[in-house]
């Protein structure tokens, strides 16, 4: 699967659960991750989207380690499992649970 269709998949699944996935862009600051993930009850979680098999680069990994030293969720997605997880991981055991269902998945 395409990262861009893991990310479609992402967005429109936290959107059915009432939050928001803006794409994350700053000018200036390459490497940032891909998505800002708002979900319901204040959590936002930086998110880098990757296939299975795709490798962050050592500017990601950078921006990745600066987010953590600010105390900042920042996580990398990998393939549809890592979709799944990110579900499980973050509370929404029914979003994940129907992902699995619709696409498969090692979970």
């Amino acid at each position: 699967m395409k990262e861009s269709e893991i990310e479609k998949i992402l967005v429109q699944n936290v959107k059915h659960i009432g939050g928001m996935a803006y794409k994350f862009v700053s000018p200036g600051n390459d490497g940032v991750p891909d998505r800002l993930v708002l979900l319901p009850g204040g959590r936002v979680i930086f998110a880098e989207l990757k296939t299975e098999t795709g490798k962050l680069s050592d500017l990601q990994q950078m921006q990745i380690r600066r987010l953590h030293n600010l105390d900042q969720a920042a996580i990398v997605i990998r393939g549809i499992d890592g979709v799944i997880q990110f579900f499980v991981d973050y509370g929404y055991p029914d979003t994940a649970k129907k992902l699995k269902e619709k696409y498969g998945g090692k979970q």
